[in-house]
């Protein structure tokens, strides 16, 4: 299942044209994953304090579509879908009023905190993407 947490662009996002730059789509992308995760009940820093696990993303791939200006708002989705033991995949997508401006698909790891080594999945996160 897809959810969508809404976002607005900054002049601190654009370039000098009033353009989202297109490394901060990774910064929406990112903060819809977090929203994601809190919206289940979960902070990152508490996993990682509480329960020793970290995420962490090991590959991106974006589609830049159309672009976002100053003052957009947006909406970024996430779908998660089951990777493996130790690893997530996100479906996302940025949208400006149901206009698809960028797609990503982000694989995310599991770590454990202590080592920075892969470790298997919380049974929470299993039972997301299951």
């Amino acid at each position: 299942m897809s959810a969508g947490w809404p976002m607005r662009v900054y002049v601190e996002d654009t370039d000098f044209g009033g353009v989202v730059y297109y490394a901060n789509y990774l910064r929406y992308f990112e903060r819809a994953r977090t929203e994601w995760l809190r919206a289940k009940g979960f902070s990152q820093a508490a996993l990682a304090s509480e329960a020793g696990i970290l995420f962490s993303v090991v590959s991106v791939q974006v589609n830049y579509r159309r672009p976002a200006r100053l003052d957009d708002e947006l909406v970024v989705s996430c779908e998660p879908h089951a990777d493996g033991r130790a690893s997530v995949r996100f479906v996302q997508r940025i949208l400006r009023g149901g206009e698809l401006l960028a797609d990503a698909d982000v694989r995310v790891a599991c770590l454990a905190a202590s080592t920075l080594r892969p470790t298997r999945l919380p049974e929470f996160v299993i039972a997301e993407v299951a």
